[in-house]
């Protein structure tokens, strides 16, 4: 795993170094202080993850992330923010940001939200995730492309943030069945991950606020 560190604050990115250092196979292959310079790592070292911060002097973490996403890179953008629930954040996930994690959890969490989003498999968190979408994505009776039956089923169940194998065992299908789901509902709505799949679904009015916690 090969992951790069963006914050203005050089503590803060020696921290998440040691963290990430200790996890074997894991190796930080650059820092950046702002989003440009990130930009600029991203092109240089090719790394899998991005941990982003979203509030630097000059270019900000937002137009960071869109940056290397439209560049096409293979990473990861996870984001790092000081507040749970943050329309900032959000415009970063809409950006193309994989998720995000709080600077504050204990150094477990934050491994294990790497690890998550590398692999592509669900959302970070799915609680504070679901509850940022939920909050700033806008609703509207809108269309998304055609989907099956159980493509439509699926994406309801990604919307709960659930990882490939809980929506197999809820729909009785075999994880394979579901990932072949999960790809061919990205490919349709033109997104490039899961999390993006989930905001498509609540700004088009497929998903509401309150639908996705199914009362668990």
């Amino acid at each position: 795993m090969k992951i790069l560190i963006v914050d203005d604050d050089p503590l803060v990115r020696m921290g998440l170094g040691a963290v990430l250092r200790s996890e074997p196979g894991w190796e930080v292959v650059g820092e950046a202080a702002n989003g440009s310079e990130a930009v600029d790592e991203v092109r240089r070292a090719a790394p899998d993850v991005v941990l982003m911060d979203v509030r630097m002097p000059g270019m900000d973490g937002l137009e960071a992330t869109r940056l290397i996403v439209e560049s096409g890179a293979s990473a990861k953008v996870l984001v790092l923010t000081t507040f749970d629930v943050d329309d900032y954040v959000f415009e970063a996930m809409r950006a193309g940001a994989a998720g995000f994690v709080l600077k504050r959890v204990p150094p477990a969490e934050l491994i294990e939200a790497v690890r998550v989003v590398a692999a592509g498999e669900s959302l970070v968190f799915p609680s504070s995730t679901r509850a940022l979408i939920e909050k700033f994505a806008h609703s509207a009776d809108g269309e998304l492309p055609e989907l099956s039956d159980r493509e439509q089923d699926v994406l309801r169940e990604l919307a709960r943030g659930l990882s490939n194998s809980e929506i197999a065992a809820r729909l009785f299908v075999s994880a394979e069945t579901v990932k072949s789901h999960v790809a061919a509902i990205l490919t349709k709505l033109g997104v490039r991950d899961r999390t993006q799949a989930v905001i498509a679904a609540y700004e088009a009015g497929f998903v509401r606020r309150g639908d996705a916690y199914g009362g668990e």
